[in-house]
């Protein structure tokens, strides 16, 4: 593994209706191709990945690190920009 950036953030401490618009997307539409996201919750984020399917679909790499059953732990790496 190189120099890549990962930018964590643990969203089982935001508000629910926080999550996505302010903080996830935010800090995606911040990140250079090649960088990662990582997002630890307290389940599977599928709505998130299904909002990637349609926002960003051929521009990122899901990857789980962890799937629970406490934490779940995913990377998401910008592969290009949209």
């Amino acid at each position: 593994m190189g120099n890549e950036k990962i930018v964590k953030i643990d969203v089982r401490v935001i508000p629910l209706s926080e999550r996505h618009p302010r903080k996830i997307f935010d800090i995606w539409d911040g990140l250079n191709a090649g960088e990662t996201l990582q997002i630890i919750n307290d389940h599977d984020p599928k709505p998130l990945y299904y909002q990637f399917e349609i926002d960003y679909k051929g521009c990122y790499k899901w990857e789980y690190i962890a799937q629970g059953p406490k934490d779940w732990v995913i990377n998401i790496t910008k592969t290009r920009a949209k």
